[in-house]
């Protein structure tokens, strides 16, 4: 698009007339720490956001690194190389700021810092800086280029406009995003507390020695699964005389009891044995790429780069597609609804439940946990394995995952009823997670339509407003 296609009112000035600073780090390199003063480096610049920094400067090396500009609440970073063009705003201005990192603020009264976040962001501003980038494998911009780089400018009032209509999208994404974070930390929990810590049979076990009754240890064990205390639980059997009679069934399913085994002290009844005994694998394969008829069809197929956060667990959608006639000719397998996929080649114990059915290249495993647990429980036993697995892998060259790694790994298992209560217990967790997830991505899916849309004025705000309306009650 060419600035000759903006509304006529709007303005098209280079970044160099419309910031009040331009704070550029290039060239100089910090003496780093464990704590102190977060940095911002160019890694942890993703999807608008500004991710939780993985290093630090000292807090008495500060004044004296931040010598060319501090930035301020509200500045614009924009990565320049490694990768380019990455935007997000910076919310906390106590960091430093790294190299590869340049911090724009918008000129008082001309450019909203708000706006400003979204334009760089937006296709007009990233052609131009692609098209400005030099170097022939990593390409970088130089800030004497950035600097001619062209911004179409409305007035202030459309500017604030056009940015709370984004921003507003961006805040939803964010609430969904810390919702599933706060449902998968419950799912873990729980988790913990039947599988790892065994509070419900410790519970019973210490009303036990006191000289309680089996009535009161059961009790206990309500109050260790439930989080209630027993007042609370007497108010509970009033108002929910159902539910309550449901978490007392679940409570009496926990044996009173611990045994000796390789692992330590587990609940009586409980087996030990090896992971690869306990789940299902399935391996994965890559359809021809010489063969365009094997691509682009309408079946998911996953790879490590399609893998979601940890807190989003589930993929709904993958990057690339494979044909039926793709699925049939090649060693991929279609996995069911439910299955967890672990990334066992590269980029090694990257985890993803799938939402719907999907394929996946031969570095990953598909896993179920068969006859001995649901879908859920499956994920979350194989993810407090990780670690191990990881530590386990094999290869001369690059650490792999292989079916041997599996048997490396040993694991609990409860009794078929406890783990068929669990999986009900937690699955509504899940189906939250998955729903919110389903709603971000039409969320984003709709703010990067309308965000062409709107910083080039094909769209009236109206008219963007609406469209989210739309999207808000699907």
């Amino acid at each position: 698009m060419g600035s000759e296609q903006f509304p006529s009112h709007w303005q098209v000035l280079p970044i160099a007339e419309t910031v009040d600073a331009l704070i550029d780090y290039r060239g100089k390199t910090p003496k780093k720490t464990n704590s102190g003063i977060p940095l911002v480096t160019a890694k942890i610049v993703k999807g608008g956001t500004v991710l939780p920094a993985t290093e630090y400067i000292a807090e008495e090396d500060y004044d004296s690194w931040m010598v060319r500009g501090f930035p301020q609440a509200g500045d614009v970073v924009v990565t320049t190389e490694a990768p380019l063009g990455e935007v997000a705003q910076l919310d906390d201005p106590n960091v430093a700021l790294a190299q590869r990192i340049v911090t724009l603020r918008g000129a008082k009264g001309l450019l909203l810092n708000d706006y400003l976040r979204y334009v760089m962001q937006g296709s007009y501003v990233q052609s131009q800086m692609e098209s400005r980038a030099t170097g022939s494998t990593v390409k970088g911009i130089k800030q004497s280029e950035l600097r001619k780089v062209l911004l179409p400018i409305p007035s202030l009032q459309e500017q604030s406009a056009i940015a709370s209509c984004l921003k507003y999208l961006d805040k939803k994404i964010q609430l969904n995003q810390q919702v599933n974070q706060t449902l998968e930390q419950m799912a873990q929990a729980l988790f913990k507390s039947w599988f790892v810590d065994f509070e419900p049979v410790k519970a019973k076990i210490t009303v036990l020695e006191a000289g309680g009754t089996v009535e009161d240890a059961t009790l206990a064990a309500m109050t260790a699964i439930s989080g209630k205390d027993t007042s609370a639980l007497a108010v509970f059997a009033r108002a929910q005389p159902e539910q309550y009679a449901e978490l007392k069934a679940t409570a009496e399913l926990f044996p009173a009891a611990m045994q000796g085994s390789e692992l330590g002290e587990i609940p009586k009844g409980w087996e030990v044995s090896s992971l690869a005994k306990r789940i299902k694998l399935v391996g994965g394969g890559t359809p021809k790429r010489s063969e365009p008829n094997y691509w682009g069809g309408d079946i998911c197929w996953y790879s490590v780069k399609d893998a979601p956060s940890e807190s989003d667990i589930f993929v709904i959608d993958t990057t690339e597609k494979i044909t039926p006639e793709g699925l049939a000719k090649s060693s991929t397998k279609l996995l069911p609804i439910g299955t967890t996929i672990i990334s066992a080649r590269g980029t090694v114990g990257k985890l993803a439940l799938t939402a719907v059915e999907t394929a996946m290249n031969q570095s990953c495993y598909g896993i179920s946990g068969g006859k001995y647990s649901g879908p859920f429980l499956t994920y979350l036993k194989v993810k407090q394995c990780i670690d191990v697995l990881k530590r386990n892998t094999h290869g001369a060259v690059f650490d792999t995952i292989t079916t041997n790694t599996f048997d490396t790994v040993n694991m609990l298992t409860a009794h078929d009823v406890i783990n068929s209560e669990f999986e009900k217990c937690i699955t509504p967790l899940f189906d939250a997670i998955k729903v919110n997830l389903i709603s971000n991505s039409a969320l984003k899916q709709l703010r990067d339509t309308l965000l062409p849309k709107l910083l080039s004025g094909e769209i009236t705000l109206p008219e963007a407003e609406q469209a989210i309306n739309e999207v808000e009650h699907v």
